[in-house]
């Protein structure tokens, strides 16, 4: 394959950070489309949480072609937040590029991202647009999946809008707004764009440069289908908690916080799970009042 190498400012180093957890199977695949980059990045990272497979092997074999560093960090099984952090602290580059192991990147992705990177210095993070596969098939995405683009804290709130492998991010993002939640087995990355998303408008590069394939055992969004909510209601609670929001911010989150605990607490009460569910449903309370005793008093 032939690449036209498009340079970036030197300020501007690139780094591809890329946790893998028994993912063998999928990790050259990945790898290649990283080192197949027409801008190639500056260095790639992966994070190894664990594995029991052949993981390494494939990462030395993969990456025999890399024209740049690779760093391979080993870490025992902590989670993919923990992974992504590892190679936060660990990486040098000034834009930082997210890639899961099962996920790979059409050969323009980091060009055209850098370059819109490069015209808006001010913005913080910005995302692509995504092709999705079920089973080596092209699928439709819904019109709710549509990725936002501006200011996107409302449409946060319902879903992750905006796909990991789709990201760049200035580091000062982590400065500002922390890294991600390690406490969290899954939607750490919900949890991070509505902290960031309260404040800072998200760029959409509108192409589709990310693939990914979905509906396979092993994904996380898989193993935690039916009780996803519960870490976005914890993740809603600890941003409420913190009193970072505006006042109109407050009242779309303490709306949405009423309608995840609606939904989940009913569906842990007909799956026989009563006491969970009438803690759920009790939960929005709590926040209600506090919201209530913040409004002006007529006299």
């Amino acid at each position: 394959m032939v690449r036209q190498l498009i340079p970036l400012s030197v300020n501007d180093l690139i780094s591809v950070i890329l946790p893998t957890f028994n993912r063998a199977g999928y990790l050259k695949r990945a790898i290649d489309s990283v080192i197949d980059q027409q801008r190639p990045p500056d260095e790639l990272i992966i994070i190894d949480d664990g594995s029991t497979d052949n993981s390494t092997h494939v990462v030395h074999e993969a990456c025999r072609r890399a024209e740049f560093p690779v760093h391979l960090l080993h870490q025992e099984n902590r989670g993919t937040a923990a992974a992504r952090n590892a190679g936060i602290l660990k990486a040098r580059g000034e834009l930082l590029c997210f890639l899961d192991s099962d996920d790979w990147w059409d050969p323009r992705k980091i060009a055209l991202q850098a370059a819109e990177h490069d015209k808006n210095p001010d913005i913080h993070i910005s995302h692509t647009r995504e092709i999705w596969f079920r089973n080596g098939v092209r699928v439709n995405q819904k019109k709710k999946h549509a990725p936002p683009n501006g200011f996107i804290f409302s449409a946060c709130l319902r879903m992750c809008v905006v796909g990991m492998s789709t990201v760049m991010v200035r580091r000062k993002l982590f400065d500002r707004f922390g890294l991600f939640d390690t406490e969290l087995p899954c939607c750490e990355d919900y949890d991070l764009w509505l902290r960031v998303a309260r404040k800072v408008p998200f760029l959409l590069v509108d192409h589709a440069l990310t693939l990914k394939e979905g509906g396979r055992p092993d994904q996380l969004s898989q193993i935690y289908r039916q009780g996803m909510d519960q870490f976005r209601i914890r993740s809603l609670c600890n941003l409420l908690k913190s009193d970072l929001l505006s006042p109109g911010q407050k009242q779309e989150a303490v709306a949405e916080l009423e309608r995840k605990c609606r939904i989940y607490g009913n569906g842990c009460i007909k799956h026989g799970r009563q006491e969970e569910g009438e803690q759920y449903l009790a939960l929005p309370a709590r926040y209600q009042h506090a919201l209530a005793a913040e409004q002006p008093q007529d006299h």
